[in-house]
């Protein structure tokens, strides 16, 4: 199966969401959320990630995370990445019990595809000090794609992970999850990337835009915003409307797209020093915020 049919698949089979002008959406990917051992990029960006999302859930914000939040190719299993990020895992499933929370499963997470996979690890956790198991992420589903349609104006926006357009991290996902963890994960200690990855390979990076390019031109210039080469982008109006969120795994900061009163921006939270040599999180706007229809193809 070629790239353009898995991602036409991918949109077809893709999960509705309704919204309006007055809806407020923030969408992460790639947080590759690990173990806290020194393979886990995630663990540098913690604090950040918390304090963002502890700041989308109190001003009222649904969550979109499209794809490899957790990371399942260097981890075998998830309760070990729970225990590590415990508070993380808490207050997204605040998000969760307000029906605020929406969830894409990637390459690195394709374990996720299978609901019985989803309601086994993630329904629940044991929790030690009462001895028992406590309520996680019931019911929770994970999706290949989800379409956003205006109510009003029926502007579709495609959110999928990407790596459809990567026919080895989709097609043989399996071999690129045993190579990681027998042979790039101990070697990334040394600073050796993962040749594989398109996060770490710019050849490969520019490939994978191309073809999501290709389908999107195909596709009435459809608004899509992926993750899984985390790298940004945010294309003006008029440009092939290919948005990338980045990730969660940027040195020192971590990136995501806002969708809020009938606008799209590219955000980036990280540390800042005041000038009292006080270290605070700050939230700084990179692109945006555009009106959404200005990406309608009339």
């Amino acid at each position: 199966m070629s790239s353009n049919s898995r991602l036409t698949r991918a949109y077809n089979n893709a999960k509705t969401i309704p919204f309006d002008d007055n809806s407020k959406f923030i969408l992460f990917s790639d947080c590759h959320r690990g173990d806290n051992s020194f393979a886990d990029e995630f663990a540098n960006n913690r604090n950040i990630y918390y304090h963002a999302l502890k700041h989308y859930y109190i001003e009222g914000f649904q969550y979109f995370e499209l794809g490899d939040g957790d990371e399942l190719w260097e981890n075998l299993s998830f309760e070990s990445i729970f225990e590590a990020h415990k508070n993380v895992y808490k207050l997204l499933k605040q998000f969760h019990l307000e029906n605020r929370l929406h969830m894409i499963w990637g390459n690195h997470d394709m374990v996720y595809k299978d609901p019985n996979y989803v309601k086994k690890n993630l329904s629940s956790y044991f929790e030690p000090i009462d001895e028992k198991d406590k309520e996680l992420f019931e019911g929770i589903t994970y999706n290949e794609a989800i379409l956003l349609k205006h109510s009003e104006n029926n502007q579709e926006i495609f959110l999928t992970h990407g790596h459809q357009a990567d026919w080895w991290n989709y097609t043989f996902w399996r071999w690129g999850r045993f190579l990681v963890r027998v042979l790039w994960k101990p070697l990334q200690v040394w600073g050796i990337a993962d040749p594989t990855s398109p996060a770490k390979n710019y050849t490969e990076l520019r490939k994978v835009e191309r073809r999501l390019k290709k389908w999107i031109l195909a596709n009435n210039l459809l608004l899509t915003v992926v993750g899984h080469t985390h790298r940004p982008r945010f294309p003006e109006p008029g440009q092939i409307p290919l948005f990338n969120d980045g990730s969660c795994v940027h040195p020192r900061s971590i990136t995501g797209i806002e969708i809020e009163n009938g606008q799209i921006s590219l955000i980036k939270w990280q540390i800042a020093s005041t000038e009292d040599g006080t270290l605070k999180i700050i939230r700084i706007l990179l692109e945006g915020p555009q009106k959404l229809k200005d990406y309608i193809n009339s």
